[in-house]
């Protein structure tokens, strides 16, 4: 074979193209600043794993965080990082299990939060009609109350009642509080979506065959609108850990365990005295995991919209 035709043959053979997660791994990959906040994304998501598999093997350390480690109110040393509090417990303990509760709590929330508000806006968008205006009346009513006003009364209401033969009590109660009223957003964005595709010549010809609408929706319309699913899972997700810091200072979430909010709340009475320590280790440790997430979650959508490919 001459040069020329292997230069021919060369040039028609097909090329391979990258999917859409391919493509965006790959566009993530380059960014060192979102590569370091992945990394401490995971470490956090380690320490909460570390925390559970150690309260379910009954393992000493971390999960007996109410042992005391020393002297009240000890300033940070080499025995206690990050001191102790009122009761000689190490705050770098509590610490270490409020991220498993904070995290316990943003996962489920956003995992019901998707499964409610994905399917009716999905159903909402496909359908139309009554559907339609039912659905949006609902997440209009919803959207109009203040969101923190909103959780307050759905955790008050769900507070040490009985499901199903299961109290609700502590965690339970936050992530229900905040699933069962943070789906307006995602609801909206998939109904826009939906919308928009659903008049797509694929989705005609699915029609002409036969398919029926929730095989339309389930088989071809949410799998191209996902990523604005994980879009939304990693956007929301900051802000349902600030949700739980919230409830819990003001009450409504853990009572027997440490978490972020429990601990800031305490610390607010120490903080007059000197005793600054358990103050600056739950900020610390919101802060470093709140702006992991957003540079992360920034980074995430303009990677995975197909409307903001710049490379």
């Amino acid at each position: 074979m001459t040069d020329l035709s292997r230069t021919i043959e060369n040039t028609h053979k097909p090329v391979k193209g990258r999917s859409l997660w391919t493509d965006g791994i790959r566009r993530l990959r380059k960014k060192k600043l979102v590569m370091i906040c992945f990394w401490i994304i995971m470490f956090y998501v380690f320490i909460a794993g570390y925390v559970q598999i150690a309260e379910w093997t009954g393992s000493n350390w971390p999960a007996n965080w109410d042992e005391s480690t020393g002297q009240k109110y000890e300033s940070p040393n080499s025995q206690n990082i990050f001191g102790t509090d009122i009761f000689g417990y190490s705050i770098l303990r509590k610490v270490l299990y409020s991220t498993k509760i904070s995290l316990k709590v943003a996962f489920f929330a956003s995992i019901l939060s998707i499964v409610i508000g994905v399917p009716m806006g999905a159903a909402a968008g496909y359908f139309g009609g009554f559907i339609d205006e039912v659905v949006v009346w609902i997440y209009s009513t919803l959207s109009s109350i203040p969101y923190i006003l909103l959780i307050l009364a759905f955790a008050l209401v769900l507070k040490d009642k009985t499901i199903f033969g299961c109290k609700l009590a502590g965690a339970t109660t936050v992530y229900l509080a905040i699933g069962l009223t943070s789906w307006v957003g995602i609801c909206r964005l998939i109904r826009g979506e939906i919308i928009k595709r659903k008049e797509s010549e694929y989705i005609l010809a699915a029609r002409a065959m036969g398919c029926s609408g929730g095989r339309i929706i389930f088989k071809h319309l949410l799998p191209n609108t996902f990523h604005i699913v994980i879009i939304s899972f990693s956007l929301r997700f900051m802000s349902f850990i600030h949700a739980e810091v919230i409830l819990s200072f003001l009450g409504l979430g853990e009572k027997n365990k440490p978490s972020w909010g429990a601990m800031i709340d305490s610390a607010r009475l120490d903080l007059p005295k000197g005793y600054w320590w358990e103050m600056a280790a739950a900020t610390m440790a919101i802060f470093f995991i709140s702006l992991a997430l957003n540079i992360f979650g920034d980074a995430l959508r303009d990677c995975l919209d197909p409307k903001l490919k710049t490379d």
